[in-house]
C-alpha cells in the first residue's frame, strides 16, 4: 500500500481547487501575482536597487511600482537606474505578461463554458402567468401559433417549453416554421417532464396553464401519466389548483388521468375528437368552415366569462344581453357545461357565460335590448331520413372509431364501404366487434391511388367520401402523398361527373394539408394539428 505523502495531499487539494472552474483559477492567479509583486519589492528594498534620483522610496511605493510593471508591459521601458534594478523590473514584467495571458485564457474559457451551459437550456425560468408546454411533437407548432394569436392583445406573454430535445434545435425549428412571434416570447429548456428536478426549471408553480403533449413513442400515454403525476404529486407544488390540458391517445387511460388530476386536469382524447370531427364534417356541408372559425384564434372563438350583471336572470335574457357576442351555453359553479340550456334556466352566482366573441375583451353587456320580430320566426321543416352510403378510402387505427361514430348519426339501413390495400381479415372483423346498429360494413381490396380502381366504385352513388392516411404502414410524407393523389382523383371525378359528394381527407403533416386545401365547403382536410 502506497504511503500518502504531504506532496500528494497538496497536489490533491490543488487539483480540487482547480476543478472548481474559472473563479478558482482567477483566485490562484491573484495569489501568484501578489507573491510575485511582494518578492520583487522585497528584493528591491533589501538590495537597495531602487533609483535614488527622487530620494529613497518607501516599501509601498516599491510595491506600487512592481504592480504597475506586472500589469503594464510598457512601463519597464521608462525605467532608469542600475542594470540590476532594470533586470529585476524586466523579470516581474515578464511574469506579469505570463499571468495576464493565462487570465485572458481563463476568462475566455469561462465565458465559453457559460455559453455552453446556457445552450444546454438548464437555467431557471423566471416567469409568472406563463404558458408551459411539456413534451415535443409535430403539433407543437400549431399550438404555439394559436397561442401567439391569442396573446396578441397581452402586453407581455411567454410560452415556456420543456422537452427531451436540444434547446438550440427547438429554437431553430420554431424560428424556421413560425418566424416572428410578436409580443409572445418563446423560452425552451432541455429536460425530462417526468423528472421533478427538471420540472422545476420551467417554473410550473407560477404558470397560468400547462399543456402536456403526447410524443410519437409506441405507448405515449405512459409518459403522459407519469408527467401528470409529477405535476400533481410534486411536494413543492403550489397550493392553488393547476390548469392542465393533457393529450390522451387511448380511451382506457382517460379514467386514470381523471383520477390523478381530478378537477385540475382537462384530458383531450385526440383520436376520438378527430374521429368525431371527421364524421360530422363529412355529413354536414359547411360545418368544417364553422369548426375552423371556432377552433383557431383567427376571427371569433369560444370564451368562458363570469358576468355578475346577469346573476338572477334567465338564459333566455342572457341571449339578448350582448351586442357583439353570441351566448351558446352556461358553465355552472361546479364546472358542469351545458350548451343551449332551456331559456328559463336561472343564472346563479359563480356561473360562467359561454360565448362566441372576437376576443376575451369584447364580451361586454349591451346597453340596449334589441326588439324581436316574432313574424320572422318560422318552424323548421321536418326532413325525412333516408339511408346514406359512405365510402372510406384507406385504413388506419382510427377507422374503427370513425365507423363507430358514424353509426350514431346515420339512419337505419345505411352502408359504409371500405376500400384499402389492407388484409381483408383486418377490416372485416370491425363490423362484428363494433356492434353497429345502423350501418352495414363491406370491404373491397384495392389501390386507392389508382384511377381505375376509383372509377370501378361508381363514387357518384355515395353521398360522403372519407380518405384515411396509411399512417400505420408508411412514414407521414409517404402516407400523405397517397392521400393527396387520391384526393386529386376524387376532385377530378366530381368535376367530370358533375356530381356533388362531400370529401373529408386526413393529412398527417400540416404543410401537406396547406398544399391540398380547397375553397369548397364540402371538401375538407383534417389532421392532428387542427
Amino acid at each position: 500500500m502506497k504511503q500518502i505523502t504531504f506532496t500528494d495531499r497538496l497536489r490533491y487539494q490543488f487539483d480540487n481547487t482547480m476543478s472548481k472552474g474559472a473563479i478558482a483559477l482567477i483566485g490562484w492567479l491573484f495569489i501568484v501575482s501578489a507573491v510575485m509583486i511582494l518578492c520583487t519589492s522585497l528584493v528591491v528594498i533589501i538590495g537597495g536597487l531602487a533609483p535614488t534620483e527622487n530620494g529613497s522610496l518607501s516599501i509601498w511605493e516599491v510595491i506600487w511600482m512592481s504592480a504597475m510593471r506586472a500589469m503594464d508591459a510598457g512601463t519597464v521601458a521608462g525605467d532608469t537606474g542600475t542594470w540590476t534594478f532594470r533586470l529585476t523590473m524586466l523579470a516581474i514584467t515578464l511574469g506579469g505578461i505570463f499571468v495576464v495571458s493565462i487570465l485572458i485564457g481563463v476568462l475566455t474559457s469561462g465565458i465559453e463554458g457559460k455559453l455552453e451551459e446556457l445552450r444546454k437550456g438548464r437555467s431557471f425560468v423566471v416567469e409568472e402567468n406563463h404558458t408551459v408546454i411539456l413534451g415535443w411533437s409535430p403539433q407543437i407548432f400549431t399550438i404555439i401559433s394559436e397561442l401567439v394569436i391569442a396573446n396578441s392583445n397581452q402586453p407581455r406573454s411567454c410560452i415556456a417549453i420543456l422537452a427531451e430535445k436540444d434547446k438550440v434545435e427547438m429554437e431553430d425549428e420554431i424560428r424556421a416554421k413560425l418566424g416572428r412571434t410578436g409580443r409572445t416570447r418563446i423560452v425552451c429548456r432541455t429536460g425530462s417532464p417526468i423528472d421533478l428536478t427538471d420540472l422545476e426549471i420551467i417554473n410550473p408553480h407560477s404558470a397560468r396553464s400547462i399543456i402536456v403533449l403526447a410524443d410519437d413513442s409506441p405507448n405515449p400515454d405512459s409518459h403522459i401519466i407519469k408527467t401528470t403525476l409529477a405535476l400533481i404529486n410534486n411536494p413543492r407544488r403550489r397550493p392553488q389548483p393547476y390548469h392542465l390540458v393533457v393529450e390522451v391517445r387511448h380511451p382506457k387511460n382517460l379514467e386514470i388521468i381523471r383520477t390523478i388530476g381530478g378537477q385540475e386536469v382537462e384530458p383531450i382524447l385526440v383520436p376520438d375528437l378527430i374521429s368525431r370531427i371527421t364524421v360530422q364534417t363529412c355529413r354536414q356541408s359547411g360545418l368544417s368552415v364553422v369548426y375552423s372559425e371556432l377552433l383557431d384564434f383567427d376571427g371569433d372563438e369560444i370564451y368562458f366569462q363570469s358576468e355578475p350583471g346577469l346573476v338572477g336572470k334567465t338564459f333566455g335574457q342572457a341571449l339578448l344581453a350582448y351586442e357583439d357576442s353570441a351566448v351558446i351555453g352556461l358553465c355552472s359553479r361546479a364546472g358542469l357545461v351545458v350548451l343551449n340550456p332551456p331559456a328559463e334556466t336561472m343564472i346563479e352566482a359563480g356561473d360562467q357565460i359561454i360565448a362566441i366573441s372576437q376576443d376575451d375583451n369584447t364580451i361586454r353587456l349591451s346597453t340596449q335590448t334589441p326588439a324581436i320580430n316574432a313574424a320572422a320566426i318560422c318552424p323548421a321543416s321536418v326532413r325525412s331520413e333516408t339511408p346514406v352510403r359512405t365510402l372510406i378510402l384507406g385504413w388506419n387505427w382510427r377507422a374503427p372509431l370513425i365507423i363507430s361514430e358514424l353509426d350514431h348519426y346515420v339512419p337505419a339501413a345505411s352502408e359504409v364501404m371500405i376500400v384499402a390495400d389492407t388484409p381483408a381479415e383486418q377490416v372485416e372483423t370491425v363490423g362484428q366487434e363494433l356492434q353497429l346498429h345502423h350501418l352495414t360494413v363491406s370491404f373491397r381490396s384495392g389501390d386507392i391511388t389508382d384511377r381505375r380502381t376509383l372509377d370501378e366504385l361508381d363514387i357518384s352513388a355515395f353521398q360522403h367520401v372519407i380518405v384515411l392516411s396509411y399512417s400505420d404502414q408508411f412514414e407521414p410524407q409517404d402516407a400523405d402523398s397517397q392521400t393527396l393523389i387520391t384526393l386529386l382523383h376524387l376532385r377530378a371525378i366530381a368535376e367530370q361527373s358533375q356530381t356533388s359528394f362531400s370529401i373529408v381527407s386526413e393529412m398527417l403533416d400540416v404543410r401537406n394539408r396547406e398544399l391540398a386545401e380547397s375553397d369548397r365547403a364540402d371538401d375538407f382536410i383534417i389532421s392532428d394539428n387542427w
